[in-house]
């Protein structure tokens, strides 16, 4: 038997002037229309034209669920194109986007039962996108509300959702949302678009399923951008939390403060390493992914000695990672009166001049020098020294004063004691230090560099040494100076 033909046409989002012409002109020939549901606003005003429809809408009624009920019209459209060897469905918006009629048609055509034919439209998410402001294509996703609670678990970003038809449907969402979002988040609802009576207004999540009166025409945008971060580290909370927990493992349950500190410090100096790993001019530039991922991979060590603390601390009744997170917030928000106050601040010399005095009002200090940990290494320590001294504008120094200096510390080491030679060789890192500073170089990133340099060619040469039989502890200077040559800058 020659299986029947099923032409699909989007309705749009509401009444006939959103139809496209090609959907109205398919309607306006076939003699058996079909629609899978009444409640829409173009389908009173065909009938008005003299375009009558079959509706699925009692199916709604006793359907167990909505699977059941999308199979059950799917089957009946097959039979009847079986029997009437070609008819129009008509669906709501684009029979493309968020309509599972259309997919389980599209199989029945897979499996030769019918052949298929699709005329788009206009989709409710078309106008919501227009009345938004957004550009999906900049990440916004179109989701199902029936199945937002199954479907929404690693959905984050800015999510359009659809189908929100009861109030049952937008507690479900509002419940998964909940998890990652505050109760005050901004929701907007979109209703009825493209009709006279549209209605788009933003509430607070909290009051979703208690403010609205939702209908088939009804749907709801958030922006869930941070929603993955929060779940991720809500989960790396817990199972540290978990491993501190009876049951859980001895070695975390036996550790303090004052033991995991030295772990916080390799984590920090291993983290400094993968950074000198990435292209010199990361983020911009070829991505390395070798390298950004051992980056990603030292940051979640790094993260984990944070929140171990404020677990410690949390146990201890004195804070929690959410009282870490809120003052680090608030400290930056403080710390950029330019950005969320009324200061002016145009220039990087600006910004940091407000800062130090900031954190001075903040620590109740009358010196920006006090806070500056005299346990850093030596040269961070004075770059720390010297930028606070560049903030109240006492410049460190030029590159031509720094060479001088440079210069000078030189010319004084070379008939120095001891104890001369000590002041000397710090007056010439300190030029080293102002040197940088002038040319934007970190002093204490830049040795650590060389050093990662010298540690390479040396195992190139510790290599070169074992290919060619040489002992280094045992060989010639001379031999081991010519190893050094090979092994390359």
């Amino acid at each position: 038997m020659t299986p029947g033909h099923v032409v699909v046409v989007g309705l749009g989002p509401a009444g006939v002037d959103l139809m496209l012409p090609t959907a109205r002109s398919k309607l306006s020939y076939m003699t058996h229309r079909y629609a899978r549901t009444a409640r829409h606003p173009a389908i009173d005003e065909l009938a008005r034209h003299g375009l009558d429809f079959e509706a699925f809408d009692e199916h709604y009624e006793s359907a167990a669920s909505f699977d059941t009920l999308y199979r059950a019209i799917t089957d009946a459209l097959v039979a009847a194109a079986s029997e009437h060897g070609e008819i129009c469905y008509a669906v709501p918006g684009n029979p493309a986007v968020a309509e599972r009629t259309v997919t389980l048609l599209r199989e029945a055509a897979e499996r030769s039962e019918i052949t298929l034919e699709i005329v788009p439209g206009i989709s409710f998410a078309d106008l919501a996108w227009s009345r938004l402001g957004v550009d999906p294509m900049d990440g916004a996703r179109l989701v199902d509300g029936q199945a937002f609670a199954v479907d929404a678990a690693g959905l984050h970003g800015r999510l359009l959702i659809g189908h929100c038809t009861s109030r049952l449907v937008l507690s479900d969402i509002k419940l998964v949302l909940l998890e990652v979002l505050p109760p005050d988040a901004p929701v907007t609802v979109l209703q009825r678009l493209g009709l006279p009576g549209e209605q788009v207004l933003t509430l607070a999540l909290e009051a979703l399923d208690r403010d609205v009166e939702p209908d088939h025409l009804t749907s709801i945008y958030v922006d869930a951008g941070q929603a993955a971060v929060a779940g991720e580290f809500a989960a790396l909370v817990a199972l540290s939390e978990r491993l501190r927990a009876p049951g859980g493992c001895p070695w975390d349950a036996e550790q303090t403060h004052h033991s995991l500190a030295r772990y916080l410090l390799e984590e920090a100096y291993e983290t400094v390493e993968a950074i000198e790993g990435l292209p010199a001019d990361a983020p911009d530039g070829d991505l390395d992914p070798d390298a950004y991922a051992r980056l990603e991979d030292e940051l979640g060590d790094l993260l984990y000695q944070v929140v171990f603390h404020s677990v410690l601390a949390q146990e201890a009744g004195s804070f929690t990672i959410a009282d870490v997170a809120r003052g680090i917030h608030e400290k930056l928000v403080r710390r950029h009166p330019h950005i969320f106050g009324d200061v002016e601040a145009d220039t990087v010399s600006q910004v940091m001049t407000n800062w130090e005095q900031i954190k001075k009002g903040e620590k109740g200090s009358d010196s920006i020098v006090e806070g500056i940990s005299p346990g850093l290494p030596s040269l961070l320590y004075a770059h720390k020294l010297y930028r606070k001294a560049a903030s109240v504008g006492l410049d460190p120094g030029s590159d031509s004063e720094a060479l001088a200096r440079g210069a000078a510390a030189l010319a004084a080491l070379r008939d120095a004691d001891s104890a001369a030679t000590e002041v000397a060789l710090g007056d010439l890192l300190a030029a080293a230090v102002v040197l940088a500073r002038s040319r934007g170089v970190d002093a204490e990133t830049s040795l650590r560099g060389w050093s990662a340099r010298f540690r390479d060619r040396f195992v190139r040469m510790e290599q070169g040494a074992r290919e060619q039989g040489v002992d280094l502890a045992a060989a010639p200077t001379d031999r081991v100076a010519a190893l050094w040559i090979e092994a390359g800058p």
